[in-house]
């Protein structure tokens, strides 16, 4: 690939250069992060180089400091001008990128361990974190890594992914990190607002189960508790997306999401059906997690008494808020529905999918132990619209939703109608 310094990318002439943190972990590969941190300062880039100590194993600290905007630094603790590094780096980054992260480095990020400048650099920021793997293949598919990278990526973390060819050993596989040319237009992207597979996009999602008056007191609701449908705002907004989320319940953001995820109040089946119809058609993609009734009454003005006898509920069906999503769809828009079942499980999903007509259907086994309402692990199924399944195992709602969002950006780039 041949490679062309570009504008340096500020708002404007006077602008400050974007300032770019470059970790250095302890890998063969390191000796190309000498030739990514050229490249970043040609484009105009202020760049501050971190190394670990097993780093300066395989590069030294002085090219770093010789080609870099501000010396290297391998220490913890600071000096009388900067006493305490990690702070002032992670403050001030506007990106901070790690070439190559090895798998000891990704274990230490996703534990919150800070015993090095790199790591607490990485935990005293707020700015976007880019990842770029280097590792032999059998370290790069072990479960445990690939677990850590799963995590990260939930917390808003950027990965880049190893490419593949000859590796330090001598043999062959994926592990290779992304060559200078791939993770510099990374880079540029992510200075310019990228933010993972759902950037540009605006996720519509409900939550919880809906609340149908009987009288002024008394409601016919469910169980359930809202938590899947968080936990998939949360994540869809840090994969990049501008998040809806219209709930029937109350339930804490995470600190990093509670002032981005634009939250709508709703009670009942025909508020929750009004606020998704009256949102569905800026969305990119519609997740309907909330558990809608699927009858309601006609509730009494005052309170039933106990007295006066059992009283005459009329029960009358609500209206079908997925049907009316998918009925209003448009071009390129994904849809997803959920299915929570009991007994044959299977065959009431497929008559689900084949009736409602969604690009994805979640379903779980709310029966089975630790799964759907009230827990907070899950284990799903999603069921694409040619009828193909994936099954998800027992892990956290962040975990699954993870899984939820990677299928529903795969769609979105392939264009889902």
């Amino acid at each position: 690939m041949t490679w062309t310094p570009s504008p340096m990318p500020s708002a404007t002439p006077n602008s400050s250069p974007p300032r770019i943190v470059l970790g250095v972990a302890g890998g063969i590969a390191a000796y190309k992060s000498v030739e990514l941190l050229r490249r970043l300062r040609d484009a105009g880039y202020h760049v501050a180089p971190i190394l670990t100590p097993d780093a300066t194993r395989f590069v030294g600290a002085v090219t770093f400091s010789a080609l870099a905007s501000e010396p290297a630094r391998t220490d913890l603790f600071g000096d009388a001008t900067t006493p305490i590094p990690h702070t002032s780096l992670g403050q001030s980054a506007d990106l901070v990128v790690v070439a190559p992260a090895t798998a000891h480095l990704i274990a230490r990020y996703a534990m919150g361990l800070a015993d090095d400048l790199l790591c607490a650099t990485l935990l005293a920021t707020r700015a976007p974190v880019l990842l770029c793997p280097a590792m032999h293949t059998e370290m790069w598919e072990q479960p445990s890594v690939q677990e850590n990278v799963a995590t990260l990526r939930r917390r808003g973390v950027l990965v880049l992914e190893p490419a593949t060819g000859p590796l330090a050993g001598g043999d062959a596989g994926t592990g290779r990190m992304p060559e200078p040319d791939d993770i510099f237009m990374l880079i540029e992207r992510i200075v310019r607002g990228y933010r993972g597979p759902l950037s540009g996009r605006h996720v519509l999602i409900s939550a919880g189960g809906t609340r149908e008056p009987i009288d002024p007191v008394r409601v016919i609701t469910n169980r359930s508790s809202g938590r899947q449908g968080y936990a998939l705002a949360e994540v869809a907004h840090r994969l990049g997306a501008r998040v809806t989320l219209v709930t029937t319940v109350d339930l804490p953001l995470a600190l990093d999401t509670v002032r981005s995820i634009d939250v709508v109040a709703v009670q009942t089946a025909a508020e929750l059906h009004a606020a998704m119809l009256q949102r569905t058609d800026d969305a990119d993609c519609v997740i309907m997690a909330a558990a809608v009734a699927d009858f309601t009454v006609e509730a009494s003005d005052e309170k039933l008494k106990r007295h006066l006898g059992v009283p005459q509920l009329d029960f009358v069906a609500t209206k079908d808020v997925l049907g009316d999503l998918v009925a209003r769809r448009h071009p390129g828009q994904v849809i997803v529905g959920f299915a929570a079942e009991t007994s044959d499980v299977v065959a009431q999903a497929l008559a689900k999918l084949r009736a409602k007509g969604v690009d994805l259907l979640v379903v779980n086994d709310v029966a089975a132990p630790h799964v759907g309402f009230e827990h907070a692990t899950n284990e799903v199924t999603l069921l694409d619209r040619h009828e193909v399944a994936e099954t998800v195992s027992l892990r956290s709602k962040a975990a699954i939703s993870l899984a939820i969002l990677t299928r529903v950006a795969s769609l979105l780039s392939q264009g889902a109608t």
